[in-house]
């Protein structure tokens, strides 16, 4: 009787299921949405296959199917995949002792939250002594685009998945009567967040506060949390001082998740 050497390559015992993470996983690699014939190509699965899974992937909210440009896009269920990793706490415990230190190096309240659809989830908070308590306790969902930690994941997401989260402004909620109210004022929003390389909110999820946040991303540019100070308006640290602080924190934490 032969012996299968060590060295073999291992056959998927379920071959549907191995064709279908190795999707999601190229799909979460790439800076943006995907034309399923490209799918296809650099992962070497018939195109015909490819169609079915997506299109079974689709029915279950793991993929977007954007029409106009003949792409796929990783859906929210795709998120809640994330989420579940968060609740696992491997984020939070990184994050935690980077939150507190922002949070005494400007003495304010810090936090980190992480993207499920068009909502940010807590995961971290760090409360600063004698200042107002805040609506961000962990476990909360606040709307993303209110946000800061919200606003700075938004735009690093590729657009196309923007879009399919805003599609319209019935989709937009608000809390104070500020903030972007239809795709085109958050697409503006986003461009300017984009080009600082920090969020900001004054105002927007409770008067009288203000918060900056900045993004933590994956190797492939994914945005998988976001780091915020918040502060109530007209005392705290210039918003300058604490970008740069917000920000660094950030790539700590994204270089230690690396």
């Amino acid at each position: 009787m032969s012996v299968i050497p060590d060295t073999a390559v291992r056959v998927p015992q379920v071959p549907a299921a191995d064709q279908t993470l190795r999707i999601l996983r190229h799909m979460a690699t790439r800076p943006a949405p995907v034309a399923a014939a490209a799918i296809a190509r650099e992962l070497e699965i018939p195109r015909s296959t490819v169609h079915h899974l997506l299109n079974t992937l689709a029915d279950h909210g793991f993929v977007l199917h954007l029409r106009e440009e003949r792409r796929w896009a990783l859906g929210t269920a795709a998120s809640e995949l994330a989420g579940g990793f968060v609740r696992q706490q491997p984020l939070a415990r990184l994050g935690r002792p980077l939150v507190a230190a922002l949070a005494d190096r400007l003495g304010e309240s810090a936090h980190l939250g992480v993207l499920s659809g068009a909502d940010v989830v807590y995961i971290v908070e760090e409360r600063a002594p004698r200042r107002p308590a805040l609506v961000t306790d962990v476990g909360v969902r606040l709307p993303a685009h209110l946000t800061a930690t919200g606003r700075a994941m938004l735009a690093a997401l590729p657009r196309e998945q923007v879009r399919a989260l805003y599609p319209s402004a019935s989709t937009f909620s608000t809390r104070t009567g500020l903030g972007p109210a239809r795709p085109g004022e958050l697409r503006e929003l986003l461009r300017s967040i984009r080009a600082a390389g920090f969020a900001s909110e004054n105002g927007e999820v409770t008067g009288g506060t203000r918060s900056v946040g900045a993004a933590v991303c994956d190797i492939s540019g994914w945005p998988i949390a976001a780091v915020a100070v918040t502060w109530s308006s007209g005392t705290g640290p210039s918003e300058s001082d604490a970008a740069v602080a917000v920000i660094q924190t950030a790539e700590e934490l994204q270089r230690r998740l690396r």
